[in-house]
């Protein structure tokens, strides 16, 4: 018997932040129930996030209204008792009210619905293929979706749930706009308030994929989405099968250096179009929407990505030479930085996204780094290593192009690490072993072995004379509080905790300036154990602290100044336009 699941979406009350969904089933009533499940998580975005939280008001009924009984099963799954019904309606409202390119968001102005936490689907068949009609508010006359279009109004198509669970839907007042890129079509939508060049976005846009196109030797796409929300303060970005959801500030456009903030976050999602959408790791598709998918692959998807949506914008032009440095410095600082990168990896910190990298804490910084940056360090040593080994005839792109015919284009599946390794060697010539090894240790890697083949040193500039408590203080309400204790360092040893409210140093009362907390640390001696007046939980406590050098670092990429003509020569070919 043909089965048929389609929906309609319309807006009683956007002002109230819901969506009303109708799920219509038709053909399954050979079966003695139906099991209605909403997915706990987004593709790309890796935390239970528990979508179902936000439903209210699930019924069941028949074409002519005859209530069908269901039970609730578990936390995001209706059971329905339909057997023996053709058709079977199902209603139910989703409230939107959280601001981010994972979520939802309805307001009386517009509609941004995250297709994880709006569309349900039939336990069993997320291969079946399905229709979205939307009835937008009378004040909305827009809808971006990378969704297939059909023939009836405002109503779309995506051949599985899997389509449809990667398409983002945008309805309201967008200001959108069209330009074609060597066959494929490009569309974007800007949401809310900002002051852009539509021109000169479509040029710079224009000129990153055409790189991007260029790397990978072929596009996908017949058609590409960009979608940017503006906000007051905001920066991110979620990537899908065909389109993108962007988050940036409101006045990004107007300063150089936001700006190419923004390019690269445009380079960084296009690039997971083919890296990630398509190519990937085997864990990452088919998914299962109702539990976490595991790999310890996400160092090569978001890590390699990272790397080249800077090395992009740089390669485009947008970047000068010291600004591309800076920005791959900023990965080494920030990983170097957190005393967590002796305890966990690159391959680990993927592995433990999910209880990790979306759910910060104040002492996360002390046992856990971001595969994002450890990933694109990883990535620039590969680069690097194939260059030099190469003679320049042969990089990271090569090694990426050819995974992608091989993995995506040929056999249309999923990768293991160890596949990844051996196709990289087979490609380039080049043993890659010791890096990929890396990616799995907190053994750490001699980079500046890699920059200085290139004829590029990373040094370490940071004051190391410098004293420190090994604390970040804030300003709350007039008073100091503790952000965060380094680990094994003066106040971890200590015993000064997060939370503590900073009072006196050194018999000097702590004021909101901090000066005379600077002045305490500059004019102070090495090994100097200082009293710490604080308070906690409401009660005063002395605790006597050892002032220690600072082991803050802050490395800088930088031409080496006596590099050979051939080192000038690959480091040249590294950073070429």
């Amino acid at each position: 018997m043909t089965k048929y699941v389609n929906f309609e979406l319309s807006f009683s009350e956007p002002q109230a932040h819901y969506v009303d969904v109708q799920m219509t089933l038709e053909g399954f009533d050979d079966l003695p129930y139906t099991d209605i499940v909403m997915p706990v998580w987004a593709p790309g975005s890796y935390l239970i996030r528990e979508y179902s939280k936000n439903v209210e008001r699930f019924a069941a009924v028949s074409p002519t209204e005859e209530k069908i009984p269901f039970k609730k099963i578990n936390k995001n799954t209706w059971r329905v008792y339909g057997q023996g019904k053709h058709k079977i309606i199902i209603t139910y409202s989703v409230y939107g009210f959280e601001v981010s390119v994972r979520t939802s968001f309805i307001d009386a102005s517009r509609a941004f619905l995250s297709p994880v936490g709006t569309f349900m689907y039939v336990d069993g068949y997320l291969d079946l293929d399905t229709t979205v009609k939307i009835i937008p508010h009378p004040t909305w006359h827009k809808i971006s979706t990378g969704l297939a279009k059909t023939e009836e109004a405002n109503t779309f198509y995506a051949s599985n749930f899997d389509i449809l669970f990667d398409a983002p839907i945008e309805i309201g007042n967008q200001d959108t706009w069209t330009f074609e890129v060597e066959g494929v079509l490009h569309e974007c939508a800007m949401v809310g308030v900002a002051e852009y060049d539509r021109e000169q976005l479509t040029q710079d846009i224009t000129t990153i994929v055409k790189e991007e196109n260029r790397i990978w030797g072929s596009n996908p796409n017949s058609y590409y989405l960009f979608v940017t929300h503006h906000h007051q303060n905001a920066y991110g970005g979620l990537e899908h099968l065909n389109s993108t959801i962007l988050a940036t500030n409101r006045f990004a456009y107007a300063q150089p250096t936001t700006y190419k903030n923004y390019l690269a976050l445009v380079a960084h999602e296009y690039f997971h179009l083919w890296h990630v959408k398509r190519l990937r790791p085997k864990a990452l598709g088919p998914f299962d929407y109702t539990q976490e998918n595991y790999t310890t692959g996400l160092w090569v998807i978001e890590g390699f990505t990272s790397y080249y949506d800077n090395l992009i914008v740089r390669r485009c032009g947008f970047f000068d030479e010291d600004e591309y440095l800076q920005a791959l410095a900023i990965d080494f600082n920030t990983v170097y930085n957190r005393p967590g990168h002796t305890l966990q990896s690159a391959a680990a910190a993927s592995f433990d996204t999910w209880i990790k990298h979306y759910r910060p804490d104040e002492n996360s910084h002390n046992v856990s780094i971001s595969y994002y940056n450890k990933g694109a360090m990883h990535a620039a040593a590969l680069d690097i290593k194939i260059i030099a080994e190469t003679n320049g005839k042969k990089r990271l792109d090569d090694v990426l192009r050819a995974a992608y015919q091989k993995f995506y284009l040929i056999e249309n599946r999923g990768f293991e690490e160890d596949e990844l390794l051996t196709l990289a060697e087979e490609v380039t010539g080049v043993s890659l072993k010791e890096i990929f090894e890396a990616a799995h240790s907190t053994e750490e890697l001699d980079y500046n072995r890699y920059f200085n083949a290139v004829g590029y040193q990373m040094v370490d500039t940071a004051n190391h004379k410098h004293l420190s408590l090994g604390i970040k203080t804030e300003i709350t309400n007039g008073i100091t509080l503790i952000k965060t204790v380094d680990r094994n360092f003066s106040a971890w040893d200590a015993g000064l905790n997060v939370g503590d409210e900073l009072i006196a140093i050194k018999g000097y009362r702590i004021e909101p300036n901090n000066k005379a907390y600077d002045y305490i640390l500059s004019t102070s001696v090495e090994g100097e154990k200082i009293p710490v007046l604080i308070a906690r939980d409401g009660l005063v406590h002395t605790l006597e602290v050892e002032l220690r050098k600072s082991q803050k670092k802050s490395f800088e990429i930088q031409r080496l100044i006596n590099a050979s003509a051939e080192q000038r020569r690959l480091g040249n070919i590294w950073l070429s336009l």
